[in-house]
């Protein structure tokens, strides 16, 4: 990877986790500098980012995970070198298993309960309506991949449909909710992989934990304005080198 790819990669790891007030230490923003100087590989980056053993993953499953947010957006990093594939809940479950593994221990596991643990906006976690029924999930995730290979992944279409079918499923997926923790880490990489092979690309950069949140709202209460507005604001034509696009969006491939 490119200095300038590898700086995207990073910037998005940081808003991932910024969006989910999630803290990275000073040692692992040094380590990303690191790697994106090419002083480090992306390897050697996740491992001095990770847990020293398993035993950190926490059995509790509680979502207070911050001091462990270093190992998270490391593996944020590795996803544009090595991106997720095959759509559908398995894709979702691959990410949810790199990023929390280690770290949770139902990391890549769909949720059992209609209620989640997770600290969602506006509470509505609390609510065993809020999301799609745990015992339906795989049925649920069926229907939504079979939607979407429909409409063909999204592929061939002029920008203002993309972004209008892109909120849509956005939304199908939030609620369609498979995991107790993390599902909106899991989704930002999800759908920026998905735009990336439909041709085009997210620049999550100016997105603030107000106007996600609020998107969110909205799309609870059956609006989903906030979520077309914010992909409006956010879609670039895709850069070919790069699946996270943050900084140096603007710059083509051979910067």
């Amino acid at each position: 990877m490119l200095p300038a790819e590898r700086m995207s990669a990073v910037a998005f790891a940081a808003k991932n986790c910024a969006l989910e007030s999630m803290t990275i230490s000073g040692a692992a923003m040094q380590a990303a500098r690191d790697y994106e100087s090419g002083r480090i590989h992306l390897d050697e980056f996740v491992t001095a980012c990770s847990p020293s053993d398993t035993a950190h993953a926490d059995p509790r499953n509680t979502p207070n995970i911050q001091d462990l947010g270093d190992a998270v957006f490391a593996r944020t990093v590795l996803f544009a070198a090595r991106p997720a594939s095959g759509g559908g809940l398995g894709e979702l479950r691959s990410i949810h298993g790199t990023l929390f593994g280690g770290v949770r221990a139902d990391a890549g596991s769909i949720r059992t309960h209609d209620t989640t643990s997770s600290a969602s906006a506006g509470g509505i976690g609390a609510s065993p309506a809020a999301f799609f029924p745990a015992a339906l999930l795989e049925t649920g995730a069926t229907n939504i991949a079979s939607e979407l290979a429909e409409a063909r992944d999204l592929k061939c279409l002029d920008r203002p449909v993309f972004v209008t079918k892109l909120a849509h499923f956005y939304d199908e997926l939030g609620y369609l909710h498979p995991f107790s923790y993390g599902n909106a880490m899991t989704l930002r990489i999800f759908a920026s992989r998905l735009a990336h092979s439909a041709g085009w690309d997210l620049d999550w950069g100016p997105v603030t934990r107000d106007r996600y949140r609020d998107a969110k709202l909205r799309a609870y209460n059956g609006d989903l304005s906030g979520f077309a507005g914010m992909f409006d604001a956010i879609t670039r034509p895709a850069n070919p080198t790069r699946v996270f696009l943050i900084a140096g969006w603007d710059q083509g491939p051979a910067h």
